[in-house]
C-alpha cells in the first residue's frame, strides 16, 4: 500500500499569483477547508512547499 497524506487548503488564493492559484488546483484543491488524499511522492511534497500559506499537511498514513 502507498503511503498518502491528507492535505487541507486553509488559505484563499485571491490576490496571490497565479502560480500558486494553479498550484492549488493541481493539488486538487480550489475551495476552503478542502480536503484531498494524495499519494505521499516527491513532486506531491514540493507542491505543497511551494505554498505552505495556503495548505497544511493534516494526516500521513500509511
Amino acid at each position: 500500500m502507498a503511503k498518502t497524506i491528507v492535505v487541507k487548503q486553509i488559505g484563499s488564493p485571491i490576490r496571490r499569483p497565479d502560480i500558486q492559484r494553479r498550484t492549488l488546483i493541481g493539488l486538487g484543491l480550489n475551495k476552503m477547508h478542502k480536503t484531498r488524499e494524495l499519494e505521499d511522492t516527491p513532486a506531491i511534497r514540493g507542491m505543497v512547499s511551494k505554498i505552505p500559506h495556503l495548505v497544511e499537511i493534516i494526516e500521513e498514513r500509511g
